[in-house]
Order: C-alpha cells, then sequence, then structure tokens
C-alpha cells in the first residue's frame, strides 16, 4: 500500500525562517517545498495530493493576505497556517475570516507549528473528499438533458407530477418519464436522496405564483437556494432553473446552461 506524504508549501522571503521551519517539518515526516515569495508559488502548478501552506503574513511584494486573496480569485482552495512576526488584530480577523486555519506570532515553538499543520492538512484532505463527492454527483448531472434538469429542479422542492405537468405545460405522463430517467441517472433511490444531491450541487429551488407548491413542500427545502456542504455553490450540467438577481425572490426566470465546476 502506497503511503502519500503530505507535503508543505513554505513560503517566506526570510531565508533563516523558510530554513528553520523546513528543518522542524522535513523532521516530522513532511515533504516541503519552499518559496522566497508569493509570486514564485503562484507560479507553481496545482498540487493535487494533501498539502498545505505555511505562509508569511507580511513579505515584500505580495503579502500572504494577498496571496491568500489570490488563490481565492483562481479558485484555489488550500489550507492556509499564517506566520507572522507581527499582531494585528484586523489582518488576524481577515485571514480567519478568508479561512486560514491558524495565525501563529512568532516566535513560536515546533510543537505548535506541527499542531497547526496537522490540522491543516486534515482539513485540506476533508475538503477534497468533499470535491470529489461533489465531482461525482456533477458528471452525473450532466447526463440529464434540459428537461430533465428542469424537472429535477422541481421535484427536489415537493411538487407532484400533475403540478410539474402544470408548470413546465406538459401532460402527467411525460414528467413521470422525465422523473423516472432523472432517478436512474442521478443514481437517486429516493426524493430525499434527490434532495441531498440537488443540495450538493446547488440547485436553485423555483417558488413564486407560477409553480403551486404541495402540502409536501413546505419543509425547509422549499423556496431557496441550496449549497454544497464545503459552502460554494456549484454550477451543474445543462438546464436548471435560476432566479435573476434583480427579479423578485423566487420567481423563476429562464433556464442557465451550466457548465464545469468550481475548484
Amino acid at each position: 500500500m502506497t503511503v502519500i506524504v503530505p507535503r508543505i508549501f513554505v513560503v517566506d522571503d526570510d531565508a533563516s525562517v523558510r530554513k528553520s521551519l523546513t528543518r522542524v517539518l522535513t523532521t516530522s515526516g513532511y515533504a516541503v517545498e519552499e518559496f522566497a515569495s508569493a509570486g514564485d508559488f503562484l507560479a507553481r502548478e496545482r498540487y493535487a495530493r494533501p498539502c498545505c501552506l505555511v505562509l508569511d503574513v507580511r513579505m515584500s511584494g505580495l503579502s500572504g493576505l494577498d496571496l491568500q486573496a489570490a488563490l481565492a480569485a483562481a479558485g484555489r482552495r488550500l489550507s492556509i497556517v499564517f506566520v507572522t512576526g507581527h499582531v494585528d488584530v484586523p489582518m488576524t480577523v481577515l485571514a480567519m475570516k478568508s479561512g486560514a486555519v491558524d495565525l501563529l506570532t512568532k516566535p513560536f515553538g515546533a510543537k505548535e507549528l506541527l499542531n497547526a499543520v496537522r490540522r491543516a492538512v486534515a482539513k485540506d484532505v476533508e475538503n477534497r473528499a468533499a470535491d470529489a463527492r461533489i465531482a461525482e454527483v456533477e458528471e452525473r448531472a450532466k447526463r440529464l438533458s434540459p428537461r430533465e434538469m428542469q424537472v429535477f429542479a422541481l421535484v427536489v422542492t415537493g411538487m407532484l407530477n400533475k403540478q410539474i405537468a402544470g408548470v413546465l405545460g406538459v401532460v402527467e405522463k411525460t414528467v413521470k418519464v422525465h422523473r423516472a430517467r432523472v432517478m436512474t441517472k442521478m443514481q437517486a433511490g429516493s426524493v430525499a436522496e434527490l434532495v441531498r444531491l440537488a443540495d450538493r450541487l446547488g440547485v436553485i429551488l423555483p417558488t413564486g405564483p407560477q409553480v403551486p407548491r404541495s402540502p409536501r413542500s413546505n419543509g425547509p427545502a422549499a423556496g431557496r437556494r441550496l449549497s454544497s456542504s464545503e459552502g460554494n455553490s456549484h454550477d451543474l450540467a445543462s438546464g436548471a432553473l435560476h432566479r435573476d438577481r434583480d427579479s423578485p425572490a423566487g420567481t423563476v426566470v429562464g433556464v442557465r446552461r451550466l457548465g464545469g465546476r468550481l475548484r
């Protein structure tokens, strides 16, 4: 069985700090890569295995917070442990709100560093597993036709076939056929499971006067946007109902043709 050694990326413009951090981390069994600037790290290709970033807050050029923002803008979700020699409450709050796992104030001990890195790697593993689950569901959704996607978005509100037929302007028998295909393609054994899949994909559940609500659609899933478990919204394969931001809440304004996933 192959053991995957987590990789730790150390970004600090102080060579002596990089050397010290690398020594502690390699001694503890981690693979380490050093970078003298945020720009150097951004130039590196994405790493697809368990890892985390140990990042200095204040550096010449792009700061650690700048790098954190740049990674987020590029859709690169990395677990970050910030290190700093300057205690700054607003900066600390911003770093943590933006998803940092920890912020260590220099000087700190090896135990503090290793504990923070351990938590960051664990979070990265968890995030990658969640992304893999979402990717699998998105691949299923890509097999849905635009009409099947419409039916999918309406079924998870708890609407009956007859109501869905009225909304889409088709006969009930047609809805039954599409519904069966949705269940098969999404590999869902029940509507409850289909709702969980919709939650992972970020399907917007339609409501409004033109979408009648059945007695079963009064639960927490009715009339809101479902978000994925990592808190990010994800595009589907094609044809999910969506709302325009400028339209009244719950108004279905069309069908969005959807593309790739976020990462």
